[in-house]
């Protein structure tokens, strides 16, 4: 099975996850670091519909440029995230089983 993670190799949860992914028998880790390549505005909102959550449950509220999205539609919230990567929350693990943002890390357990 593939795994893809969204990942910032500076966070501690995404660090913690990825070693999840890694230690798992038989998974093919696919690393993507979304501030060097960040995801399109359409595969955003397609994991997070995956993931059964909306974009404003997957902003990182403690960035500084989330704060001025704190009455925005969830368009606006993937407007912004597509345009700056930092307000995505991270990690976000997609696997054939589904997609989970992995906080606290064990949550990929349940699509693996």
């Amino acid at each position: 099975m593939k795994a893809t993670i969204w990942h910032n190799p500076r966070c501690s949860k995404s660090r913690e996850a990825l070693a999840i992914l890694q230690e798992a028998p038989g998974l093919d880790v696919e690393i993507v670091e979304y501030l060097k390549t960040p995801p399109a505005r359409a595969e955003i909102a397609a994991w997070y519909k995956r993931a059964g959550m909306t974009a404003r449950q997957g902003l990182r509220t403690a960035e500084p440029g989330a704060k001025a999205l704190a009455g925005a539609s969830d368009d606006a919230i993937l407007d912004a995230m597509a345009a700056e990567p930092i307000l995505i929350e991270r990690p976000l693990v997609s696997t054939d089983k589904g997609v989970r943002l992995g906080r606290p890390p064990e949550k990929v357990r349940e699509i693996l």
